[in-house]
């Protein structure tokens, strides 16, 4: 009778460690596929970004009307400022030169 509790034991054994066996195929399965969808989602995720990124920046054409206006904005502003302090700046510098010269 010690051989068929042996026996039986040895089934149950056997059993359990099938039944881990089994669970941890299962378990490395669902992390495999769960790992591959993620790496798909990502991927694909990176490519509508890029994708995104690349129309942007085919279709930005830039600010240049903007820019030139900016331009003549400041040309116009010096232009008006040298020619309405033109007289007093000539006079400060012709003022200040006349001084080095009276040092030597």
């Amino acid at each position: 009778m010690a051989t068929a509790s042996t026996g039986a034991k040895a089934d149950s054994t056997g059993a359990i460690a099938k039944s881990r066996s089994d669970k941890l195929r299962r378990t490395k399965t669902m992390i495999t596929q769960f790992l591959t969808e993620r790496l798909v989602r990502t991927q694909l995720g990176i490519n509508q970004m890029r994708s995104s990124i690349q129309a942007q920046l085919q279709s930005d054409r830039g600010d240049v009307p903007g820019w030139v206006l900016v331009v003549l904005m400041t040309t116009g502003l010096i232009t008006a400022i040298w020619t309405i302090a033109a007289p007093r700046l000539s006079a400060i510098l012709t003022h200040s030169l006349d001084s080095m010269s009276n040092i030597r």
